[in-house]
């Protein structure tokens, strides 16, 4: 409302008037606003979706295999033969390797000529005795003779001994200038060839059991504790394999054990799966993820554009029985695609404000337009696992 006054009759006007007419504008105005904050917008609410649903994790998971042992050279040599090529597979006790054995083989002779030289002082020193102990009958030589023969053949013997574990020793030195493998499995890099001087303690390859595999992964105290509280679920639980093309990997793992201790610089427990591996795809040191699904009965769900965060805090709007807006914190316990399951904060009677979060705050009164939310789902506004 606009007063308008001539401008011949300002100076007829006086402070009076003038301030009816300030009073009767500002009374106007207030009027007007009180109309607009009057003014009640229409939002659409919708109550939780109650249903058994299940849900997956995903953890990054390091595949190993059964058994993988690294070969290494026992003496030292020139590399004189390679029986087998990289990647293949071999039998337990089938020749890998051979390191050039000239020089153990002569010692294992010399040790053996040595053993055979001190079993004959032996049996020397055995005569020599026999003799002593016929002349000290006859008192013909004194005891003391008797105790230096006993001595003599006491020491051939410690000799031969010597001998058998030199021989023993050469012997072993010998046999491992052949490298055989030590169980069934897969051949890794052979990173020297024919011809190498290997030193004792060289790395000559490493072997691979790959039948069954290990995938290790880390779970969060937090999730370990929950695993804890549904051991039911847990025991032999399968779960899937995830590989590094995005592909599911054809069998099922299960979970075998969990570590006995907590890494303190991670507040991370690891857990192992095994896994069938009868087409040899899994190979050790791999990567993928591990997927766990897990059921959850009576699960209070929401979408999460319904949602917000204040200070990693998650709210919803609820509108009550008097149609005000209420603001209301919500404990989301599992995050699917486009939904919440909520643990804390929502019933299923519960109704709370659907789109427009943005329009609205605590205490406005609205007009609620109730909607099934199931019904929105399938008209695709929002989507569900």
């Amino acid at each position: 409302m606009t007063l308008r006054i001539p401008k011949s009759g300002y100076r007829h006007l006086s402070v009076k008037h003038i301030t009816f007419f300030f009073v009767v504008t500002l009374l106007v105005s207030c009027s007007s606003n009180k109309k607009v904050s009057e003014q009640v917008d229409n939002y659409e609410v919708v109550k939780p979706i109650v249903t058994n649903t299940s849900v997956s994790t995903d953890y990054v998971a390091e595949i190993q295999a059964l058994q993988n042992v690294e070969l290494r050279s026992r003496v030292k040599g020139y590399l004189d033969k390679i029986y087998i090529d990289e990647g293949k597979f071999v039998k337990q006790g089938q020749i890998l390797f051979s390191i050039s054995s000239q020089e153990y083989q002569e010692e294992l002779t010399k040790a053996q000529a040595e053993l055979n030289s001190a079993l004959s002082d032996v049996n020397t020193s055995q005569l020599e005795l026999k003799n002593v102990k016929i002349l000290v009958e006859q008192n013909i030589v004194s005891a003391t003779e008797l105790e230096i023969a006993q001595a003599k053949l006491e020491a051939a013997q410690a000799r031969v001994d010597e001998a058998k574990a030199n021989q023993s020793s050469a012997t072993l030195n010998l046999s491992y200038t052949i490298i055989k493998a030590p169980f069934d499995g897969v051949v890794n890099r052979i990173p020297y060839k024919i011809g190498s001087l290997i030193d004792e303690g060289t790395l000559l390859t490493s072997i691979s059991n790959d039948k069954e595999m290990y995938a290790y992964f880390n779970v969060s105290e937090k999730e370990y504790l929950d695993f804890q509280k549904d051991k039911e679920q847990m025991n032999n639980k399968e779960v899937s394999l995830i590989l590094a093309d995005g592909q599911e990997y054809k069998y099922k793992g299960i979970i075998e054990t969990v570590d006995g201790e907590i890494d303190k610089s991670t507040g991370n427990i690891a857990f192992r799966a095994i896994f069938n591996n009868p087409n040899m795809l899994l190979r050790h040191g791999s990567t993928g993820k591990i997927v766990i699904s897990k059921s959850v009965n009576n699960a209070i769900m929401i979408p999460q554009k319904s949602t917000f965060e204040v200070q990693e805090r998650t709210y919803v709007y609820v509108v009550d029985s008097d149609n005000i807006v209420k603001l209301r914190s919500i404990t989301p316990q599992y995050r699917l695609e486009d939904m919440y399951i909520v643990s804390q904060g929502l019933e299923p009677d519960d109704q709370f404000l659907y789109e427009g979060l943005q329009l609205v705050k605590e205490g406005d009164k609205i007009i609620p337009h109730p909607m099934n939310l199931s019904a929105l789902i399938k008209k695709g506004k929002t989507e569900i696992m």
